[in-house]
């Protein structure tokens, strides 16, 4: 790791990490005079590898002819899945209608409609309470029983915003100086980037083929042995996990949630936005008993689950004083949220169409999470994928290099997220000289892939990934 980094708590050092990227300023427009921005903001990984994509193959990625297997969205036309088993999902909205009202200036914590929708979503999946359960089946009843959370929320715990990282950015934007984020080695690219535009301080949690691409509860709060007693521990999980599709539910989930941090006066962040992504579906509310007087974050968003990244509607559930900061913050900071966009996402989570969507999501992605992993494991390669989200976590042979293979990929209009992009120890800078412990593994998303295309793009990963072993002598 380089000099400029403590193995431990990677942001001690930025002050000299500012001065090496003022050497490494790797944009490609020039001023004759010094920026009064900083040169220390690279694009997320996901971009890095977009760009260079665009630069070998002459053309967008998710234009005709690529396939966008590097991509985090999901499709958003109608889910069919199987033909011989369809997953029969809602048709998306075509339209939404926009008022006079709908023309003046937005609350800062979110239209109301939203926000009382969110709540009686999550109050009806995720909060045992008899009283919020109709329309579920019993199976969906008798899976209640096994929550803790017996106190539905309501609009005041929570916030609209832009998608769902914004809201994640926020939240560690106004985190107090003695809480320390506690995040795996492997996760989202771009939690990386908000950590160090916020200046949080963070340490990583070991995430390897030890433990299975896997760290355990315990190890997220572990460091509490070795913190002042006044530090506060706040980890950052994505659940379903990003990128490996690992789920932490019923008893695990509980004992982090209700175990570790709320019982223990610590804190979480549980980033679902592939909630859907598992069956069944999965959130840490339910183990939330007494959310109000909790340091507890759950975000969620229309991105995955409900298929509609363009709309950027996300929000975030906690207590109502935690709230009131983030929505304090909107009223300077960032204005509110689209109304159009939130008209549309409450008849996403219209309640008859919302339960269709969330079967339908299930149904089809196990379906092509199942079949992509078949005929990954043909070929040879190691799968270290979980059974949620819409990934598969693959590892190359020894010999070979994710970021050759995508060189190779992209002369076949073909792309897939290099491992060092998930890599929460690299340095934010880019600092080439770093060589992180992901080179052989990379991320393929099958997630905005259709039904049809299973058979080309299969052809393609193959003829590609035989031809580099073939290169480089690997039988």
């Amino acid at each position: 790791m380089p000099s400029c980094f403590s193995p431990s708590t990677r942001n001690k050092g930025k002050p000299n990490c500012d001065t090496m990227a003022a050497g490494l300023d790797s944009s490609k427009y020039k001023m004759t005079v010094p920026s009064f921005l900083s040169d220390n903001v690279p694009p997320m990984g996901i971009y890095e590898t977009l760009y260079a994509f665009k630069d070998s193959f002459g053309a967008f990625m998710g234009t005709e002819g690529t396939h966008p297997w590097s991509q985090g969205f999901p499709l958003t036309t109608k889910l069919t899945g199987d033909p011989a088993d369809p997953a029969d999902g809602p048709e998306l909205p075509s339209s939404v209608e926009v008022t006079f009202e709908d023309r003046f200036y937005p609350k800062a914590w979110g239209h109301p409609a939203l926000r009382k929708t969110i709540a009686d979503y999550y109050n009806k999946y995720y909060v045992n309470d008899p009283k919020c359960n109709e329309g579920l089946s019993d199976e969906e009843r008798k899976l209640k029983e096994t929550y803790l959370n017996k106190t539905p929320i309501d609009e005041e715990n929570i916030m609209i915003f832009a998608g769902g990282r914004p809201g994640i950015y926020t939240v560690l934007a106004f985190l107090k100086k003695d809480v320390e984020v506690r995040i795996s080695n492997m996760e989202w690219p771009a939690y990386l980037d908000i950590m160090e535009a916020t200046n949080t301080s963070w340490t990583v949690v070991p995430c390897n083929l030890e433990n299975e691409f896997r760290p355990t509860n315990d190890q997220y709060y572990e460091i509490r042995k070795t913190l002042n007693y006044k530090k506060k521990i706040f980890p950052i999980i994505s659940n379903p996990g990003n990128p490996t599709g690992h789920v932490r539910c019923g008893d695990e989930l509980k004992h982090l949630v209700h175990t570790l941090a709320e019982k223990n006066g610590e804190g979480l962040l549980l980033d679902e936005a592939y909630e859907m992504y598992h069956n069944p579906a999965v959130s840490g509310l339910a183990y939330a008993e007494d959310l109000e007087n909790s340091n507890l974050f759950f975000t969620g968003a229309c991105t995955k689950g409900l298929q509609c990244p363009g709309i950027r509607i996300g929000w975030m559930i906690a207590s109502k004083k935690n709230i009131e900061t983030l929505s304090n913050f909107s009223s300077f900071g960032m204005g509110g949220v689209s109304h159009p966009s939130q008209h549309y996402a409450v008849k996403l989570f219209e309640p008859v169409r919302v339960a269709q969507a969330r079967k339908a999501v299930q149904k089809h992605y196990d379906w092509q999470r199942k079949r992509y992993g078949e005929a990954f494991k043909e070929l040879g390669l190691k799968i270290h994928t979980g059974n949620g989200g819409f990934y598969h976590w693959l590892e190359l042979p020894e010999g070979m290099d994710c970021r050759e293979l995508n060189k190779r990929l992209f002369k076949k209009g073909a792309a897939i997220l290099e491992g060092p992009n998930c890599d929460m120890a690299r340095p934010h800078s880019k600092d080439e000289s770093y060589q992180s412990p992901y080179l052989r593994f990379f991320r393929f998303s099958f997630g905005p892939l259709l039904p049809e295309t299973f058979e080309e793009d299969v052809k393609i990963f193959s003829e590609v990934y035989k031809q580099y072993k073939k290169d480089i002598g690997i039988a």
